[in-house]
């Protein structure tokens, strides 16, 4: 993705370009890469933006501004809180944010730098209470953008967050 221009042709910050990043990841794995799910879901008790109004929802968090940190944290929360697809969300969102990051500010997170406990218990809490991951994420803030051994090394922390322990 890194390498090739497809990651030039992603419409950054958009749920337009969410689909674009989860139809890459997922698309030889899952029928419905990229598509926005048509069923309500949950995990951990949680229940995600209800499946009728996704559509609703997924505009608003696309108008939300994305000038500042803590504009594409609130942004990048709202996102998840959404959860468009089926599965791989976290996992797309994470490259979205990073791609917002990398347009609006010249920086991105390093993710070796974000314990998978700090960052699962940062996400659970974002819903009510988004400082302690604006703190988490702020404090592994890189500038090298371009440096696709600092992107993989992103990729491959993203997958290890998703593992069942």
């Amino acid at each position: 993705m890194f390498e090739s221009s497809f990651i030039n042709s992603i419409e950054v910050g958009t749920s337009q370009g969410l689909q674009q990043i989860h139809a890459y990841l997922f698309g030889g794995l899952h029928d419905f890469a990229g598509q926005i799910r048509q069923i309500n879901i949950s995990k951990g008790g949680f229940q995600f933006a209800v499946s009728r109004f996704l559509g609703d929802t997924l505009r608003q968090v696309e108008a939300m501004p994305e000038t500042t940190f803590d504009e594409i944290i609130n942004k990048y929360v709202e996102m998840n809180i959404a959860h468009p697809f089926m599965e791989g969300n976290g996992r797309s969102a994470r490259i979205w944010l990073d791609l917002i990051l990398k347009k609006r500010l010249k920086k991105w997170v390093d993710w070796s730098k974000v314990s998978k406990r700090d960052y699962m218990n940062a996400i659970m809490l974002s819903p009510t209470k988004n400082s302690v991951l604006k703190t988490l994420l702020n404090n592994a803030i890189t500038t090298k953008i371009n440096d696709c051994e600092m992107f993989m090394k992103g990729i491959d922390y993203s997958y290890y967050y998703e593992e069942n322990d």
